[in-house]
């Protein structure tokens, strides 16, 4: 059995035998249906409010155990890195009335189902995404690797940042937000803490999208300030 470093996790998972044990001499029989269902209990609860739909593909383990007369308890270990879904290999230690019995390796395999942004046809890069662009759909998510986009307000009105296959699963770092303000453009910069607001004109020292901050001069003060891109032609200087 592998021996597992201080950087896994152990998990014990004690459950104590509730299904019939049938008597094999002195001792007794762990059914492999027992042992399976200890395995799946594992996941479930590793899996636990993951708001996810999980489905087990595979536990790596079938046949009998034959153990002595006792209480049985099942302790299990994953590293780190396992969120509970695709495959691994879980550590599995069965003990009798607090003695190893049974050391062994199970792999398994998980599926995670949830709603994920998809493309519904090929987008080029520097493509901006329209709502007919993209759809919901139930996909696993341990096939997926980075962070999947699992709203569609995420991805309407970006642009994207590489070529997007039609079916595939649209990525954060996939997309980039369109700039409203170019460098050297002429905007508005609107100062306003809810009881006084000032305008005055603004010469922009970078680009920006919604949201981003840019650095901009004040053309009556010729001082630089920095300023929040609110649209097309206006910043917002917070004071």
């Amino acid at each position: 059995m592998k021996r597992y470093s201080a950087a896994v996790i152990m998990f014990l998972v004690m459950l104590f035998l509730s299904l019939p044990v049938h008597a094999s001499g002195t001792g007794k029989v762990l059914r492999e249906k027992t042992i399976r269902e200890a395995v799946r209990s594992f996941i479930l609860e590793r899996t636990k409010g993951s708001g996810m739909e999980i489905r087990i593909k595979k536990i790596g383990f079938s046949g009998d155990i034959a153990a002595p007369p006792g209480d049985v308890t099942y302790e299990f270990s994953a590293s780190r890195q396992w969120q509970g879904w695709g495959r691994s290999i879980l550590g599995m230690v069965i003990r009798v009335d607090g003695r190893i019995v049974k050391n062994m390796s199970i792999p398994v395999e998980v599926e995670a189902l949830a709603e994920m942004v998809v493309a519904l046809r090929p987008l080029e890069r520097g493509e901006t995404i329209g709502e007919g662009d993209i759809a919901l759909e139930k996909r696993d998510l341990a096939s997926t690797a980075g962070r999947i986009c699992r709203d569609t307000g995420e991805v309407i009105g970006k642009r994207a940042r590489v070529l997007l296959r039609a079916n595939m699963p649209v990525r954060a770092d996939y997309l980039e937000k369109i700039p409203l303000v170019k460098y050297g453009q002429l905007v508005t910069i609107v100062a306003d803490n809810g009881s006084i607001r000032v305008t005055t004109a603004g010469k922009t020292k970078g680009a920006g999208a919604e949201g981003d901050a840019v650095t901009v001069q004040n053309l009556a003060s010729k001082k630089d300030v920095q300023a929040r891109v609110v649209d097309s032609g206006t910043v917002a200087v917070d004071f």
